[in-house]
């Protein structure tokens, strides 16, 4: 079975902070914070994936070209029965630009962090990783 491919969306405001996602209770990982998005669907690309769950997720609206590659991260995860265990390949994008003011559609809470702020979050395990990789592209 070939991995279950995600996006993510590091959204960076103008003072530089970076918008993250908690997760509601009843979710897989409920609680823990994370850069939203979502699942690819079948005939998406990884940005028009993103433009769609930013919309679905949070009310705002980015073009495709918008995004910027910044990292990525994965991991083999067990699914509940009869389900085997499948590669998730999580891609994060950066994005400076978009219309709308974030609010979080889907449930659980949104907030803007400076990038050291996020690491004493708890986040979910592969933002982390991902965390490690922004951090790096804003300068260390």
């Amino acid at each position: 079975m070939p991995p279950l491919l995600v996006v993510a969306g590091a959204l960076v405001n103008r003072a530089g902070l970076v918008l993250m996602h908690r997760r509601p209770p009843g979710k897989h990982l409920e609680g823990l914070w994370e850069f939203p998005g979502g699942k690819v669907e079948i005939g998406e690309t990884p940005p028009a994936a993103l433009a769609r769950e930013l919309t679905e997720e949070l009310g705002v609206s980015i073009c495709d070209s918008a995004f910027q590659p910044c990292g990525f991260a994965h991991e083999m995860r067990d699914f509940s029965p009869p389900q085997p265990p499948r590669g998730i390949v999580l891609l994060l994008y950066s994005c400076r630009i978009w219309t709308g003011i974030p609010a979080p559609l889907e449930g659980g809470e949104l907030g803007w962090f400076a990038i050291r702020q996020i690491e004493s979050l708890e986040l979910a395990p592969l933002d982390r990783v991902l965390l490690g990789q922004l951090r790096a592209g804003f300068g260390g």
